[in-house]
């Protein structure tokens, strides 16, 4: 497939890449806006997200019941999301019909509502999500080691948000927040499909080229000082499994040490997808922590979560901790794993089996028109669509060497949290 791709940049600071693929009569489009949880403070968590669930509920021109009946007639799908550093809307149509998925994003960049009912019914909505997510041990277990590895950046907390911030917030607060960030110098438009760029620039053009350029949002800058020892916590629930979270800081994907960290992930635990709206999945038996845990009994299941991040995140490891064992001794075990790979460099034919995954993985999730049209924004997000057109080129130029030295540096455990889910009543280590 093609790597040509076109970029154009509006008057109002909208920008806008665009990839034609003419392999099927599709377009997949898709508006970025750079805000997520990180732009969030306290009293204000979750708004970020609740008001991508806003953005459905319609504009004086697109009233709610009328966008979804428009889209699903017209034969297309859509859908949206947030994450901690950015909000994204899609629509992927038949290439006929993409006037419509552009009329509908340009008119809720400017005119969405807030209707104080619907803001109202929305709230019950979100807590209902967040209470949902209250009942899940994983949730629980991840949220309390996140808030154990963020003190100060914000990264801190969840993208749902906080329960209290969920029932205090009002309207009001809701579209300020859209109006900070929802403007075109804050967006960038990503386009992959069957279209002439000249004919569909033109289009983009009429529809957004005159929405003003807002005031550049104000970044909340809060750098997370290095950790300076092991921290450990224990989270009792309900259930009858045992978990473990370990999670490491780790680089923000534009830093070089991402590459090198890639291959780490795939080798301990199987290659994480960095499409989160979907890529394929690849086992993770060869992988060094399900043989030494897993197939030992250790543990049930074991995965990995590396995240492409505009500043450092963390890289968590999920352990189901078989119910025979104690979680200190496949803590254990996992620590020995880490340990072969910090005191002997990995063998070149295993990086490269590593390597393989990832890169399989990698192109299960860029391989379709809405796969393509996402990494064209996505990547902006965090870097350049640049990233994303090398990505594999710098994933072959890792080497022992290089895993070597990142995985001294970040699997210290003075750089990480251990997370211990127990089921209620069962006792353990905190």
């Amino acid at each position: 497939m093609t790597n040509l791709f076109s970029e154009f940049l509006l008057e109002n600071g909208l920008k806008i890449l665009l990839k034609e693929i003419h392999t099927t009569p599709l377009v997949s489009s898709w508006v970025w806006y750079r805000v997520g949880s990180r732009d969030e403070t306290t009293g204000h968590t979750g708004i970020s997200h609740w008001c991508e669930h806003m953005q459905f509920k319609g504009t004086p021109q697109f009233p709610p019941s009328v966008m979804e009946r428009a889209i699903s007639r017209e034969g297309g799908i859509w859908n949206a999301s947030t994450f901690l550093d950015w909000t994204t809307f899609f629509e992927t149509m038949p290439s006929d019909k993409v006037d419509l998925g552009l009329q509908i994003e340009a008119d809720r960049m400017v005119n969405s509502l807030f209707d104080e009912q619907e803001v109202a019914s929305e709230r019950t909505v979100v807590i209902s999500e967040r209470e949902g997510s209250e009942n899940e041990p994983f949730f629980r277990l991840s949220e309390a080691v996140q808030h154990a590895c963020f003190r100060t950046h914000p990264y801190h907390h969840e993208v749902i948000g906080d329960m209290p911030d969920l029932q205090s917030m009002s309207r009001d607060d809701l579209f300020a927040h859209y109006r900070t960030f929802y403007i075109p110098n804050n967006a960038v438009i990503s386009i992959a499909g069957d279209f002439k760029t000249r004919e569909i620039l033109a289009k983009i053009r009429k529809l957004f080229k005159k929405i003003p350029a807002g005031p550049p949002p104000r970044r909340i800058s809060r750098p997370e000082p290095a950790a300076v020892g092991e921290h450990n916590l224990t989270v009792e629930g309900p259930g009858e499994t045992t978990f473990l979270d370990i999670s490491y800081h780790a680089p923000a994907a534009a830093d070089p040490d991402f590459f090198p960290f890639t291959v780490l992930d795939s080798l301990l635990s199987g290659p994480s997808s960095l499409n989160m709206f979907g890529g394929g999945g690849i086992s993770n038996k060869t992988s060094r922590l399900y043989r030494a845990l897993v197939e030992k009994d250790l543990a049930v299941s074991v995965s990995g979560g590396l995240v492409a991040t505009a500043d450092p995140f963390i890289y968590s490891i999920v352990i189901t901790v078989h119910p025979k064992r104690k979680p200190e001794e496949t803590l254990a075990a996992f620590d020995g794993e880490v340990k072969r790979i910090l005191d002997t460099r990995v063998p070149i034919a295993e990086i490269n089996r590593a390597i393989k995954q990832a890169r399989a993985l990698f192109a299960y999730g860029s391989e379709n028109i809405t796969n393509q049209a996402f990494w064209l924004g996505h990547a902006e997000m965090f870097a350049t669509y640049n990233w994303f057109l090398t990505y594999l080129e710098e994933l072959a130029k890792v080497t022992p060497a290089d895993l070597q030295k990142v995985a001294r540096k970040y699997f210290r455990p003075q750089n990480r949290v251990v997370g211990t889910y127990l089921p209620s009543g069962v006792k353990g280590k905190s």
